[in-house]
């Protein structure tokens, strides 16, 4: 069996994770937490997880690539821009599990990988790729320009054969106005197979609409397979065939969450784990919900590799 190839286009940040007085630190951000928990439940032998992103030539961006390594995650489409430095958060952790988020990223390296010197060549290697995965903050963190040439590999990866999955994932402090980042999500929308929807981010963006007409309107847009996450409870999934799923979340006593970082990047990696390897959309969004439901019992957003579910 060939091995097929997914890339995960996005940047990861420098995390520090604070709960009272307790200060830990890691590496996280939306599509990198998703490519490791991809890569921590597939066979290498059916599917090869890339990251895509561009780092330092810093200590920490040095850590970051060794530690995607020990994950399983290929590297080699990484470029390390001198001059630049990853991007870094807080995330304040309530009693109750819910966070607060503070951000330095507004010149980290990832803003520029499709600036970078290798950047045409990365292009043309990733239009030959099976599957493309980015969210909104992909798009968000970049400049007009590589935003165009973003779309641009998106519609010939399409052309080639490839597929696109697109998280919503809409940060409207990353943008300059919801006129702008409903142009880009259309652009993206109109190029992509599979959708990950979350309801608030959609309503946040478009305004509060019913679920039917949220998916008429993704539909619209062309994506054929739409996932909506809704948390704690059941998924739905509109399949290109016309049928939908409604597939219930894995039930946690209040007290066993510890921390919902991560929750929608682990559900939407736990999908993609089974879709991707030839599994149908009911399992997939069992796998997904297992996943997210493991991920928020632990600090932090990467969970200690002997946690994961079997």
């Amino acid at each position: 069996m060939n091995s097929k190839n997914l890339a995960v286009i996005g940047e990861c940040m420098i995390e520090l994770s604070q709960k009272g007085a307790d200060l830990s630190r890691g590496f996280g951000g939306d599509t990198l937490n998703t490519a490791v928990y991809i890569a921590r439940q597939v066979p290498q032998q059916a599917l090869n997880v890339h990251y895509v992103t561009a780092l330092g030539t810093d200590s920490f961006s040095r850590e970051m690539l060794h530690a995607w390594q020990q994950e399983q995650v290929k590297t080699d489409l990484i470029q390390q821009l001198e001059n630049k430095l990853p991007g870094l958060y807080v995330i304040e952790t309530d009693n109750t599990g819910e966070r607060t988020f503070y951000y330095w990223r507004n010149d980290a390296a990832a803003r520029y990988w499709l600036d970078g010197p290798q950047a045409e060549d990365l292009c043309a290697q990733l239009a030959q790729f099976d599957y493309l995965y980015l969210s909104g903050i992909s798009v968000a963190i970049l400049p007009p320009a590589s935003r165009a040439k973003l779309l641009a590999l998106l519609h010939q990866c399409r052309a080639n054969g490839g597929k696109v999955i697109f998280d919503n994932n809409y940060r409207p402090r990353l943008w300059q106005s919801k006129d702008e980042t409903q142009q880009a999500y259309r652009d993206i929308l109109s190029c992509t197979d599979i959708a990950f929807l979350t309801l608030d981010d959609e309503d946040l963006l478009w305004g509060q609409l019913p679920v039917e007409q949220v998916v008429s309107r993704t539909r619209d847009f062309g994506v054929g397979e739409i996932v909506i996450k809704r948390g704690a409870d059941s998924c739905l999934v509109f399949s290109a065939d016309g049928q939908t799923y409604d597939v219930p979340a894995v039930k946690l006593p209040k007290e066993k969450v510890i921390d919902t970082t991560a929750a929608g990047d682990s559900f939407s990696a736990g999908y993609l784990a089974i879709r991707l390897t030839g599994g149908d959309a009911v399992s997939a969004a069992q796998r997904g919900h297992l996943t997210a439901s493991t991920v928020i019992q632990y600090r932090g957003a990467i969970i200690p590799r002997d946690a994961m579910p079997q």
